[in-house]
Order: structure tokens, then sequence, then C-alpha cells
């Protein structure tokens, strides 16, 4: 079903933003992170659609982010990704500083039944090395798409299990480029959420496993695989699920009632296979895309009472118009997109 024309093409190409790099390096002499002005970010959106960033920073370490952020104008707002999977880039682009955490920030090390990880690191990479270590209860992270730092920042959960489930600790820093440390009372977890302050750039975490048996973990893990190949999009342009579950219902059952499966505004799709998944089929805009989970959410609440909740985040803003950001800073958008 099409609801509306094709999307629009080549949005990102013609936003541009006056460059803050050589400003940066001015009051940052000491920097030693990659600066890149007007920087795409569609390619780092699982979406694969969306415009630029005025500045993206690739920070060297922890160390060299703080630099960075303790020398930045308050008034310019930071915005951080790890993976882009729970992320949707409004075609307008986004003002200010998107904060990119990369390699320096994807270690992760086993101490015993401690796992350190990097906010960078993919959660699935995470799994792994706990499986490999013989420890039980991170297996989850397995379906979990996404990286680290948005896990942290969404509570990210799969299969029975959350990131609160395992969580021993995590650190960061903040706008003014303190460095701050959290337990798991500090994160005051829920669903999908913790209540960590929303300045917070997270830059590595500390997981607690169960002594297991590798190979029942590993098994684990490959059932979860062949699980979500089975009833999830996930070789596709997704942000993954796009609507947080209301309490005591399933927002996929509540979008099939509403007979949105397979709904489809220009490219963009309410995926056949999960139609909690929004789905990009080659050439889809941000504003099809955010257009179609709005036109979800209308039906819905006609159909069933439901306001449904955004679970993606959505980022800057429509192609011409004003710039904002959905928050002031969130840490790597991940899911669940996450």
């Amino acid at each position: 079903m099409s609801a509306s024309p094709g999307s629009l093409r080549g949005q990102e190409a013609s936003v541009s933003f006056p460059d803050l790099t050589p400003a940066f390096r001015v009051a940052m002499p000491d920097l030693r992170g990659k600066l890149s002005p007007n920087a795409p970010l569609a390619g780092m959106s699982w979406f694969r659609t969306g415009g630029p960033a005025q500045a993206l920073f690739e920070p060297a370490d922890e160390l060299d982010l703080a630099y960075f952020l303790t020398r930045l104008d308050p008034a310019i707002r930071v915005l951080t990704i790890g993976l882009g999977s729970n992320m949707l880039v409004r075609d307008g682009g986004l003002e200010g500083v998107v904060v990119r955490l990369g390699k320096p920030f994807q270690e992760i090390a086993v101490q015993g039944p401690l796992i350190r990880a990097g906010a960078g690191a993919p959660d699935v990479k995470a799994a792994s090395a706990a499986a490999e270590a013989g420890l039980a209860g991170l297996a989850f992270l397995r379906g979990v798409p996404g990286a680290i730092g948005g896990a942290l920042r969404m509570n990210a959960g799969a299969y029975g299990a959350e990131i609160k489930d395992v969580f021993v600790s995590c650190r960061g820093v903040r706008r003014n480029g303190e460095f701050v440390t959290f337990s798991g009372r500090d994160m005051d977890f829920s669903y999908r959420h913790c209540g960590a302050p929303a300045d917070v750039i997270f830059t590595n975490a500390v997981f607690s496993g169960e002594a297991g048996d590798k190979s029942a973990i590993l098994a684990e893990m490959a059932e979860i695989t062949r699980t979500r190949a089975q009833t999830q999009p996930v070789n596709t342009r997704t942000g993954g699920s796009t609507f947080k579950n209301p309490p005591g219902a399933k927002a996929w059952e509540l979008i099939d009632k509403a007979g949105c499966r397979g709904l489809a505004i220009g490219d963009a799709q309410v995926s056949e296979l999960h139609c909690n998944f929004l789905i990009n089929r080659g050439t889809a805009s941000a504003a099809d895309l955010e257009a179609l989970g709005e036109t979800v959410r209308a039906r819905v609440l006609e159909t069933s009472g439901v306001t449904l909740e955004w679970e993606i985040k959505r980022v800057g803003v429509p192609r011409g118009a004003a710039s904002f950001f959905e928050t002031p800073a969130v840490s790597a958008p991940q899911n669940d997109g996450a």
C-alpha cells in the first residue's frame, strides 16, 4: 500500500551549515580527535537517510573528549551517537556538534565475573566476550542492535532481560567536561529509561555475569540469532523497534490490529515481518519515515485508544526548518535502537 508520493532525493547534499571547525581549532589547540564540518550522517544511521551534522567530532579517547567539552562554547548543542541503530536523523540535519564514539571507545575486557565495555562497543561483542569467558547473563545483548552507550541510556532489553539486570557501574563526561561515575541506584533504571542526567556522555560500563557453561551460552545466542532472523527485518535499513510497548500491551499487536502492516509512504514501509519496525526500502527520506510513524500512531489511537510513544530517537530538524535537537544531549542512541 502507498499513502503518498515518493521520497525526496539528495536532501543531505543541499543542506550546509556555517563551518565551526576553524574556531574550534583555535580554542582547542591540543585537540587530538578528528573534526569534520558538514559531515554526512546518513551513512552512520541504520536508516541510511537524513541530513548532515554541522560539526562531527570523533575523540581520540576519554581525556580528549573532556578537553573538547571543557573548551566548547556552552551555547553550542551536543548530540552523541554510537552505531546509529535507534536514530532517525531528520532531513535538515543537526546544528551544533555531533560526538561519535568510535574505535577508542570499543574496547572490551573480562576481569573475573566482570565485563568492562566501552560505550562505543557493539552490544553483540559484549555478549560474545562474556560467552567466550563462560559468563552467563549477557546473552540477551546478542538481540540488541547498537552500542553499549545507547543500551545504558535506554536500559535496553530483549528476550526477558535488561541492562539493569547485569549493570554494576558506568563512567561518563558531562557537558562541562566533568568526569562522573554512576551506580545502579544512580541510574534509576526503568522500562527503556535511565535517570542519569541528559548531558552525560557515557564512556564505559561494567557489567556482571555468572559462571556458566560456554557451549550452553553460545547455543542460547545462536537461538536468539535464529529467532531474530525469523521474526525481525534484520537485513534491512531499519532503526529497530519503533515504539515502546504500552503498559499491558505489545506495540506490534496494536499496529497490526490497526491495519498498518505493510503500510507505506514513498519508500518508507511498516515491515510485513514485524510491524513495530519501519524500513527504508531504498530512497525514503527521514520525513517519509517520520510521517509513516505518525500515521501509525494516529491509526492505533483511533482503533485502540492507545497513544504509542516513540522509542526511536528523532533528532535534528525537518528540511527547511529552524534548527533544534529533540533533547539537549543523548548518548549513543540505540535500541533496543536502538
